[in-house]
């Protein structure tokens, strides 16, 4: 059973490049550096682990997405699952993280380019004000437009990865990975907190699920791809990351710059100034498209002003919140200029709203998928990753207690009117 009859475009390589480039987001640009500075080569660690925790979350939200597609994702399993003041704390979350989230894919973007080209703090800024304003403007031309773009940034950063991976590798020195543990085991854990933005996104694609021309076979099959190639390309480059760059890798800005530096020989940050961009657009072209669908969809059920419904329906354009989106999020970049955030604070509030996000989802999976279903026995099993996520996030769960009563007085704001 389904809320919402498909009637959508995307074909399963479409589909699979955008949980590609919703997952494989702009972490592997710096967060290889980022865990290594705080775990040591035991990062890797991290790395796998969140990357055995992905497979059956990522499973639960293909099997919600398989049988519910409806442009709502999480928010409207919540509503199927706890009602509708659950839909409007998951959406907010959902919807609030995209304008905060956007511009730390784009800062580091920026930090990319600037190590390219040069121009100091003001290629920085640039950069991430047209990334901010390039993303929302191809969506507005539809999601088969963003489609396409995704298929070829998909393939353009594997490329890049492997090339990256490859060349790098037989510079290798075992040595690196000692001593394994230079900060304690308990480092172990700060790194993966980290390293959760890495990971999520396997909810983001969920918004489009009514877009697919086959949401049942579809969707799995696309998450089962991505859950493969994204898990072996992260690997890959933090191996080669701690391996290559040595202690060197805890210093580093630009870490997949430096790999292909010392691979092509000479300076080739031109070229992982190019990859950063294509990462940072893969990314946020995937979690605007879904967010954008699913301010739409909040706002037919309710959740948000309804002059924001236009586009909730499969095929239709959401302009109005894909607007709103790129408004808040050029919002959040001149504050972040003005008051000096780095993009790892804004990383860490992100986390706290996806992880809020991935607790209610799967609650709601375990409620909704049938007993004895593969999806619901991924469920069980996400729910114990879930736990683990949430005490890692840590203090980072107040900007998501913050948005969740916000969500609510808004709700109860509404129902007073007459």
């Amino acid at each position: 059973m389904t809320t919402t009859e498909p009637s959508g475009t995307l074909s399963l390589g479409q589909g699979t490049a955008l949980y590609v480039g919703a997952v494989l987001a702009t972490g592997v640009i710096a967060l290889p550096a980022l865990a290594a500075e705080v775990a040591g080569p035991a990062s890797l660690l991290a790395w796998l682990g969140l990357a055995i925790v992905s497979a059956p979350l990522a499973a639960t939200f293909a099997a919600l997405g398989a049988r519910y597609p409806d442009s709502g994702g999480v928010a409207t399993y919540a509503r199927l699952a706890f009602g509708d003041k659950a839909a409007a704390v998951v959406g907010w979350c959902f919807y609030l993280s995209v304008p905060v989230g956007g511009p730390a894919a784009a800062l580091w973007a920026g930090g990319y380019v600037e190590a390219g080209i040069g121009g100091g703090e003001k290629t920085v800024l640039i950069t991430m004000l047209l990334l901010i304003l390039a993303v929302p403007a191809t969506n507005a031309f539809g999601i088969q437009v963003t489609g396409r773009v995704q298929i070829a940034l998909a393939a353009l950063l594997a490329v890049f990865l492997v090339l990256a991976v490859a060349l790098s590798l037989p510079h290798a020195d075992m040595a690196n990975l000692q001593p394994f543990a230079p900060h304690g085991w308990r480092a172990i854990g700060p790194a993966a907190a980290l390293l959760v933005w890495s990971f999520v996104g396997w909810e983001a694609v969920t918004h489009l699920t009514a877009e697919f021309r086959r949401p049942d076979r579809d969707v799995p099959r696309a998450t089962a791809i991505a859950v493969v190639v994204v898990g072996v390309l992260y690997l890959s480059v933090a191996f080669a990351t701690i391996t290559v760059l040595g202690p060197g890798a805890a210093d580093t800005d630009a870490p997949l710059g430096d790999l292909l530096a010392i691979g092509l020989g000479g300076n080739s940050r031109i070229l992982a100034a190019c990859a950063a961009l294509l990462l940072s657009f893969g990314a946020m072209n995937a979690y605007y498209a879904g967010a954008s669908k699913l301010g739409a969809a909040l706002a037919r059920d309710g959740s948000l002003p309804k002059w924001l419904t236009q586009g909730s329906a499969a095929g239709e354009i959401p302009r109005r919140s894909l607007a709103l989106l790129g408004g808040m999020s050029t919002a959040t970049a001149l504050v972040v200029v003005a008051a000096g955030i780095t993009p790892s604070s804004l990383v860490l509030l992100t986390t706290g709203l996806f992880v809020t996000v991935y607790a209610v989802g799967v609650a709601a999976a375990v409620k909704l998928l049938p007993k004895g279903s593969k999806g619901r026995l991924a469920a069980l099993v996400a729910q114990g990753a879930v736990v683990v996520l949430l005490l890692m996030a840590g203090p980072y769960l107040l900007w998501a207690l913050i948005v969740t009563v916000a969500a609510l007085l808004y709700r109860w704001q509404l129902q007073r009117r007459p």
